[in-house]
């Protein structure tokens, strides 16, 4: 079986494009139990790129697909949304759901690199985060797994036979 975890970046300072001193520390505290990765991916912005190098992990590559997801799909799918309300806008087959579906063949990209039991970490954003879990797991209930991700959380995502079988909320305790 092989996983994927999909994570959002950490802490910026309001209007900024780097960490700050609070978002490098998280990043550290949440790298420190994850891992290891087989293959690391980030979006272009640099927020992202600094979540996965203050994690502890080399970054293999950045895709610009992750870093927004424009006006067509913001009017869709304002972020932020809990994970129901994206797997309902997905279905619908507009632009989020097209934009989602272009992660979703994104990751699996990924996967079809990885060795058997390999495993993916990608840092990216609120929004892109969920839209992109619920493309890949589209009968999940949802329900249970809340609001949007905060800084460092996501899910975790298990591929199988060609697929995606299951996946998982990854909360984070900010304290």
């Amino acid at each position: 079986m092989k996983i994927i975890e999909i994570r959002r970046h950490s802490i910026r300072s309001s209007g900024g494009d780097h960490l700050n001193r609070q978002g490098v520390a998280l990043a550290r505290k949440v790298g420190n139990g994850i891992g290891p990765f087989d293959f690391v991916a980030t979006s272009a912005l640099p927020r992202a790129f600094e979540t996965a190098i203050a994690m502890g992990f080399a970054v293999d590559e950045q895709n610009e697909l992750m870093n927004s997801y424009g006006g067509a799909v913001e009017r869709e799918a304002p972020w932020p949304l809990p994970f129901f309300n994206y797997a309902e806008i997905v279905k619908q087959d507009g632009a989020a759901g097209d934009y989602a579906h272009r992660l979703m063949d994104y990751y699996t990209a990924i996967l079809d690199r990885l060795p058997q039991t390999g495993s993916a970490l990608i840092v990216n954003h609120g929004g892109v985060v969920e839209l992109g879990v619920v493309a890949c797991l589209p009968d999940a209930d949802y329900d249970a797994w809340g609001d949007s991700v905060d800084y460092c959380e996501g899910a975790r995502l298990f591929w199988e036979d060609g697929r995606f079988v299951r996946g998982e909320v990854l909360r984070v305790t900010k304290k």
